[in-house]
């Protein structure tokens, strides 16, 4: 196997699907190694040596190594540019991709739904804590309020076609979905339209199935 093959650790998240999706989406050959969040694998004594962190997702690419989702996808798209998806190249449209993506970071991933996973799915480590799931529910509905308007009649986020920002945010709204969030009109019609695009639903057979 070549070392300069692209090689990315984590699966069965949310975060981790993202450099997944995208990797398909560019067709490229890479080798996936699945370990899981919360199983021991990232505090291995080799994982940690890659990342110190001992999170996943994370790259590897020959002699370069990275961590963060975002970090990664940004990484994967302008190595491996294609016509499958829009990969900005002005400062106003990469100053729009960014927006969009550190919004659905900021706002919907760390702000809201990674909060209520730790009090959701990990309440043996984090404890349960009703109100504070509360308050994250109703602040991503907020969230959503921002999202409605802008996506009515739209099926990606950038008027140039599917990108890295809508990457990041489908992977926050099956993540909304999966805690049983009702998805207003527009987003739902969004959500529907790019589940059936091909590498989607292959990053998430991967993603969850590995």
């Amino acid at each position: 196997m070549s070392s300069d093959k692209v090689k990315i650790w984590g699966a069965k998240t949310a975060r981790s699907l993202r450099p997944i999706w995208m990797a398909e989406e560019l067709e490229i050959d890479y080798e996936l190694l699945p370990i899981g969040p919360r199983t021991g694998e990232t505090l291995s004594e080799e994982y940690t040596k890659l990342n110190p962190k001992q999170k996943i997702p994370f790259l590897e690419h020959g002699g370069f190594k990275l961590s963060e989702s975002l970090a990664m996808c940004k990484y994967l798209q302008n190595t491996f540019p294609s016509k499958n998806l829009f990969i900005p190249q002005i400062p106003k449209d990469l100053a729009r991709e960014d927006e969009w993506c550190s919004f659905v970071y900021g706002e919907l991933d760390e702000t809201c739904l990674y909060v209520m996973r730790r009090h959701y799915d990990l309440t043996d480590i984090y404890g349960a804590a009703p109100n504070v799931v509360k308050s994250c529910r109703e602040y991503l509905e907020r969230q959503f309020r921002v999202i409605e308007p802008y996506l009515e009649k739209k099926d990606s986020i950038l008027d140039q076609g599917f990108g890295l920002a809508d990457i990041f945010l489908m992977s926050c709204l099956d993540w909304a979905v999966y805690y049983e969030f009702d998805l207003p009109k527009n987003i739902t019609i969004y959500r529907d339209t790019i589940s059936e695009r091909k590498a989607f639903k292959k990053a998430m057979e991967i993603n969850f199935q590995s």
